[in-house]
């Protein structure tokens, strides 16, 4: 019967956490809003709510680490709680925590220890739940938050009351109640006279313990207290429960029937209306009222096994134990009893223990003196860890504070250790970095004269092409003149040779056709020679440009150990290339291949050029350990490359991983139109 008192306070202060929560327009179309305002819609399924929340969670962590994301972060802690899913509440609250810790987030410190203790009070660990409130009762009273630190000392409270330690809990509820100052703060007084009228009928002052619930229904404001918390029926239920207490089973029934009254109640809080029920058919099992019974303990039962409210479950069970006990279905009777006690077992809840053992002890003479050793064995052992879990909250603030003390002086010697750490730091690194500089100079120096020797080799390859290129034009000029002054010539001979036929006889007409048919052979067959070798000085001067690649490929392989792959495509037009572009993507090749031979460590390396539409493609890959693009600042050489390729108004693309190798993709755009007419012609 104890528990039907206890758990509808502390879910009473649990769904606190539930109005903390922004209510969120159904209009919105925030994503974000979407999954939180799905995840604390009551009428959802746990699992749909769950997977709602983790959407808001995976959302909230793409955000920027603000004050914002940590206020969202607990709005996802609060569905957490709400849905009793610890394991996802305390992993959220510790995130929040790490985050306000480096952010120096006082408010959202005191916040995440709150959250933590409450976690910690869930898992019935009372001194870790103990020590997480007490820092943040330290830091409320350090800033003046006097409301939050009066809520602070209510969960203070409420947990020594659930471990027994009631004279601590009955301080701290009154030290809560010191604090309150100004108007608003019903919904703190409600807390504090509603847990003080449970307290004070846990230590028998009866009339206390409902002058204490008339002032917690006093207190209650709906502009304040939201409805749907059901705070009327909540104290009209711990009042009933008082006078049941008192053997006044006839108040108490009265008080149970109004609670049931509240609207909305068994929607609202299904557990309270549990409760309700489960108290009202006790009363009335008292009064001999059997006609509704034990029908109203089954549909409490019910609605406790749906949502699986194990302290209730064991309640309704006792209950019903005693009533089938009082009709003489002694068979029923220990059923209902060996599982209430099965479950106490199992769930560590002692005090119910001693109740169903206590119940056992009646209804099973036989085994009775076996029941009341056990009993005063766990009640002893039960004595004695209150008292020790009383002194243990005593130790922990005492600790605390001694902490904290020692805390402040190593903070002084160590703030002096980083003064002169800092210092001697800064200088070393100073040394460093001018060292630095120095080796960074020497090598800059060494590969601008690289380049400008290297840019000397390739200017005097290109002056030979150049040349190249002027005896081609002459040699073209000499082939003109010898199509015009040789074919030509002896064509227009041949023409007006034929045009004479004519003019003779058929027999003598026939012998000149055929005369002038082997001329226009021998014509036919000079053109061929001719066309044969202006082709073939053609395609040599052409791939002038693609003999000077491979002559640095063939340098390469004999240099270095490293696999060297190339492929040239053949469709590219060579001579439609500037010279300008030749020579920046000769330097692109070459500054790529000493990129490879000094830090890729590859083994193989490929080299490749494509022609596409309006594009000179060339592609440089390999298979070495690669580098991070993001974090690794470019050096000369690849900007070097950017900077060629700009020149020649093309794009480059560098892909690059870890142990994935470098890619380079350089696009060079040519003028389709001349290609198109050199095609054709």
């Amino acid at each position: 019967m104890k528990k039907n008192y206890l758990i509808l306070l502390i879910f009473f202060i649990g769904c606190t956490k539930q109005n903390e929560s922004t209510r969120v327009s159904s209009q919105s179309r925030d994503s974000l809003d979407l999954y939180l305002s799905l995840a604390n819609e009551y009428k959802l399924p746990v699992a749909i709510k769950q997977k709602y929340n983790q959407k808001a969670f995976e959302v909230i962590m793409s955000q920027p680490d603000d004050s914002v994301k940590r206020v969202n972060l607990f709005k996802v802690a609060n569905r957490y709680f709400n849905m009793r899913d610890w394991n996802n509440y305390n992993k959220t609250v510790k995130i929040v925590l790490e985050k306000a810790l480096k952010a120096k987030d006082s408010v959202s410190m005191s916040k995440a220890y709150i959250y933590l203790g409450d976690y910690y009070s869930s898992q019935t660990s009372s001194d870790s739940a103990f020590a997480f409130y007490y820092k943040a009762e330290k830091l409320y009273l350090a800033t003046d938050d006097f409301y939050n630190l009066a809520k602070t000392r209510l969960s203070k409270a409420l947990l020594q009351y659930n471990e027994g330690d009631f004279y601590g809990s009955e301080k701290a509820i009154f030290n809560a109640l010191r604090v309150i100052k100004g108007k608003n703060n019903n919904d703190i007084l409600y807390e504090a006279y509603n847990l003080l009228g449970i307290l004070y009928n846990e230590l028998g002052e009866y009339e206390k313990a409902i002058e204490f619930h008339n002032k917690a229904i006093a207190s209650i404001d709906d502009k304040i207290i939201p409805v749907e918390f059901q705070s009327k029926a909540t104290s009209l239920n711990n009042i009933g429960f008082v006078y049941q207490n008192l053997n006044d089973y006839k108040k108490a029934n009265f008080y149970f029937q109004e609670g049931l009254k509240e609207k909305n109640l068994f929607n609202q809080k299904p557990e309270l209306y549990a409760i309700l029920m489960d108290n009202l058919a006790y009363s009335q099992f008292k009064l001999n009222q059997n006609q509704d019974l034990p029908g109203l303990f089954y549909k409490a039962l019910k609605i406790r096994d749906s949502l699986q409210l194990t302290a209730g479950i064991t309640a309704s069970k006792m209950h019903l134990s005693e009533y089938f006990a009082s009709i003489k279905d002694t068979a029923k009777a220990l059923h209902y009893s060996n599982q209430a006690l099965i479950v106490s077992k199992r769930t560590k809840n002692f005090r119910n223990v001693l109740v169903a053992l206590k119940q056992l002890s009646l209804i099973h003479p036989k085994k009775a003196s076996k029941f009341s050793e056990d009993y005063i064995r766990i009640n002893d052992s039960l004595q004695k860890a209150e008292r020790k879990m009383g002194d243990k909250f005593t130790r922990i603030e005492y600790e605390t504070n001694e902490i904290k003390s020692e805390n402040s002086s190593l903070e002084i010697q160590n703030r002096t250790l980083v003064y002169v750490f800092s210092i001697l730091s800064l200088l070393g690194l100073f040394f460093y970095i001018y060292k630095t500089q120095q080796a960074r100079n020497r090598e800059l120096l060494f590969k601008q004269q690289q380049q400008i020797a290297n840019e000397d080799i390739y200017n005097l390859m290109i002056s030979q092409q150049n040349a190249i290129e002027t005896m081609r034009i002459r040699e073209k000029k000499k082939v003109a003149q010898e199509l015009h002054d040789g074919v030509l010539g002896r064509m227009f001979g041949v023409r007006i040779s034929l045009d004479s036929l004519d003019k003779l006889d058929e027999e003598t007409a026939t012998d000149k056709r055929r005369k002038y048919l082997l001329e226009l052979k021998e014509i036919e067959q000079d053109i061929r020679e001719i066309s044969h070798d202006l082709n073939k000085e053609k395609s040599g001067l052409i791939n002038n440009f693609v003999a000077i690649l491979e002559k640095l490929f063939q340098n390469q392989t004999n240099t270095f150990s490293t696999k060297l792959a190339y492929n040239i495509d053949s469709n590219i037009k060579w001579d439609l290339v500037s010279n300008v572009v030749k020579i920046n993507l000769y330097r692109i090749i070459q500054e790529a291949l000493q990129n490879c031979n000094k830090y890729a460590r590859a083994k193989t390396i490929t080299v490749e050029f494509k022609s596409e539409i309006n594009y000179l493609v060339l592609l440089i890959s390999d298979d070495g350990i690669g580098f991070n693009i993001h974090k690794t600042k470019k050096g000369i050489g690849l900007q070097n490359i950017v900077y060629r390729t700009a020149e020649c108004n093309g794009n480059v693309e560098i892909n690059s991983a870890r142990s994935e190798g470098t890619t380079i993709l350089v696009k060079i755009p040519i003028d389709q139109k001349i290609n198109k007419i050199h095609n054709e012609s």
